[in-house]
Formats: structure tokens, sequence, C-alpha cells
């Protein structure tokens, strides 16, 4: 068989593979294996039966495989009650963060004003103090604070809503961040026209450049949802109740008092991660894209 050739009629040459590539691929693989060795190690030990790797050792062939761990976890935890916490927990923090770090983002980036710059540090500032330093007078402030009628307890403490405002405090910062540096991409014309053609600073804002923010907003719902849905800190120190856990404290359910099946509680990790894996392969093209804005611009 003959060569493969050019258009000119010379054979075309393939590019000798390099040392240095082969280190690169090997290094990548061997990297891409050691992140999911945990994972996969999780998986083998949630199929197997908590008798079998007792008697013979997690490190040994296995005799059984079957789902039975994935089921009495899902129903020992009660895991679709935790689920719906979550939810109300999860969907109404990323939607409220999102809205109002665009609204300051837009702020700051489209609007020219003295303490512009200032403004934007007080909401990135908060990012920077370790969740532990705040929590004292946070937690003395949740149970000071009376919402009769509002919540179940009768306080921002123990409450569903307690946990949106304190993901929506701490996450609103990186948000506006993020947003404002990707606002002050877009050309200042699209808001000028809209000026004189006599638009409102809402329709500036909602109609005009939140829709060109898609791919930013998109980005940062799929990395919030991730980081709001695995909290466990938050939910461990402002709720008492067991039954306004969300689903990573929920995880305790599958711990006995003198004894815990390791097999089990792998199962009902496995199960707990579901929704992240849905929500980041949804998301999954809009949040690369999001990732790699402006990397092609001079």
């Amino acid at each position: 068989m003959s060569a493969p050739t050019l258009a000119s009629g010379a054979p075309e040459r393939r590019a000798p593979v390099r040392p240095a590539r082969v280190l690169l691929h090997v290094f990548l693989a061997g990297t891409a294996l050691a992140w999911l060795a945990p994972l996969l190690w999780a998986m083998f030990s949630a199929l197997r039966p908590y008798g079998e790797t007792s008697a013979k050792g997690y490190v040994s062939w296995p005799d059984t495989l079957n789902l039975d761990n994935f089921k009495n976890a899902f129903v020992q935890s009660d895991m679709t009650h935790y689920f719906v916490n979550t939810l109300l927990i999860a969907v109404p923090a990323v939607l409220l963060t999102l809205f109002l770090s665009s609204m300051v983002a837009f702020y700051v980036s489209r609007f020219d004003f003295r303490l512009n710059l200032a403004l934007l540090l007080v909401f990135t500032a908060g990012n920077l103090l370790p969740q532990q330093v705040v929590i004292t007078p946070l937690y003395r402030m949740y149970l000071l604070t009376d919402l009769p009628g509002i919540t179940e307890s009768g306080k921002l403490y123990d409450s569903a809503l307690g946990l949106v405002l304190i993901h929506v405090a701490f996450q609103s910062g990186f948000c506006a961040f993020v947003l404002s540096n990707y606002m002050r991409s877009l050309p200042h014309e699209l808001t000028e026209a809209a000026l004189v053609d006599g638009a409102s600073v809402w329709r500036l804002y909602w109609q005009i450049t939140l829709p060109l923010c898609k791919p930013a907003m998109a980005a940062l719902a799929t990395l919030l949802s991730i980081w709001i849905y695995n909290d466990f800190f938050w939910a461990l120190v402002l709720i008492s109740t067991g039954e306004n856990m969300p689903i990573t404290s929920a995880l305790n359910n599958l711990s006995g008092q003198y004894f815990t099946d390791p097999n089990l509680v792998a199962s009902g990790a496995l199960l707990t991660a579901i929704p992240t894996l849905v929500v980041y392969f949804a998301l999954q093209r809009q949040f690369v894209g999001g990732l790699t804005l402006g990397a092609n611009k001079s």
C-alpha cells in the first residue's frame, strides 16, 4: 500500500514521537488514575457484602457482587427526604447568588464612580475569611434572630432559610468578581446606544447585559450547585434537627453507635454524588465554555 502523499505529490512525513510527549501522556494517565482510584475503590466496596470483606479482607477477589448495599443505603437513610431538603436549600441559594452578584457586577463594571473598586473589594473580601473564624458570632446571631411564623423553629437557626442566606453571603463575592470581569469585556457601545434610545438602568441590566453573560452564568451555576450541594460544615453547625439536615449530613444515619458498615456508607456516598454528576454533565459544554472565556482575546 502506497504512503499518503500531499497535493504536490511528495510523500507525507509524520512527525517523530518525542520522549517528552510520551512522558507527558504517561504522567496525565497516572494522574487521572490516581484521582479515580478512590472512586473505583468505593464502587468496588459498595458492590460487595460486608460479611465477605470482613472475612476475606478488602484486598481480595470478590465472590459476590450485587446492588444490595445501594438499596439498603437508600432505604435506611431515608434518602428521598434528604434529597428534597437539599433541593430546598441549593436551588434558591444558587438563583439568589447569581441574581444578586450579577446586579453588583453590573453596577461596578458598567458605571464609573469613585468607590467602584472599593465596593467590589468589600464583596470579595468575605471569601478571604475562613469559615471557622466567623462561626461563633454567626452561631450566636442565628440563635438571637427570631422569625416567628416564617420558619418552623421560629428562629433563623435550624432552618433551611438560614442555610440559604449563609450560602448566598459566602458565595456572592466570588460570583460578583467573576461576572464583573466578564461584563467589563462587553462593548460599552451596547449600553451607550441603549441609553441614547431611552432605556432604563433595569432594562440595560435585564434585557441587554444579562443575556450576554449566559456562558459565565452557566459556569458559575455549575460550580455553585456542586459547592452548595456538597456543603457539610454549615449544615452541621446551623442545623440541629435531624429531619432538617441536607443529604451530606444525612449520611450519618448509616453509622451506628457501636458498629458502622463501611460498604453501606460507601454505597450511600456514591448515591449522594449522582445529582452533582447530572448537573455537571448537563452543563458541561457551558461550564467548559465559561472557563475559557477570553482565552482567545488579544
